[in-house]
């Protein structure tokens, strides 16, 4: 979280980091405690990913790219649908049947819309968007990152203004769950 450089080199270094632990995820047998550990990480690294997303990538390719008004409706639809996900995802324990069903969703999701987005929108927003503003877009997904939701919350709302009026607050009540509970964390 909070790599550097411009928005787009900033939001393909968490696609990395997350594909990372998503490999530690499916490197585990089915039923390891870790695999919760794991999707608890990838879970708040996407939240706070998204959130950032939302708040300030899409506004910019609404405002840069031709056609950027459909194209960044398909991208929060697909944050809602892996959003329901993970929601779903929260109440499983490892060792049951439907943990790794959602897991497996999720990842494809995930992997689908990365893919995606580095095929597509991230092409075209860089081709379209002035340098100094990617710069500007990167240093403002960095600030949101931080004070970001770690949790699902897939009825907030998912474009500006109200999304960044109501984050800050989600993630301060998220990051005092997940400091009080050790979500996350694992046990080394």
């Amino acid at each position: 979280m909070g790599h550097g450089g411009n928005v787009i080199d900033e939001l393909m270094t968490d696609h990395r980091e997350v594909e990372e632990i998503f490999g530690r995820i499916e490197a585990l047998p089915p039923g390891a405690k870790d695999r919760k550990t794991y999707a608890e990480q990838a879970t708040m690294e996407l939240v706070r990913h998204s959130v950032a997303e939302e708040a300030y990538l899409y506004p910019a390719v609404r405002k840069h790219v031709e056609g950027g008004d459909a194209l960044a409706d398909r991208e929060l639809q697909d944050h809602a649908r892996a959003e329901q996900i993970m929601k779903d995802l929260e109440s499983r324990e490892p060792g049951d049947a439907e943990f790794d069903r959602l897991i497996g969703m999720l990842m494809t999701e995930i992997r689908e819309h990365v893919a995606d987005e580095e095929r597509n929108l991230f092409p075209r927003l860089r081709a379209s968007c002035p340098a100094e503003a990617l710069d500007e877009i990167g240093d403002k997904v960095r600030q949101a990152k931080k004070t970001a939701p770690t949790r699902p919350h897939p009825s907030a709302p998912d474009k500006p203004p109200a999304n960044k009026l109501l984050a800050p607050g989600a993630g301060l009540v998220d990051r005092l769950r997940d400091a009080l509970t050790g979500r996350g964390r694992t046990g080394d």
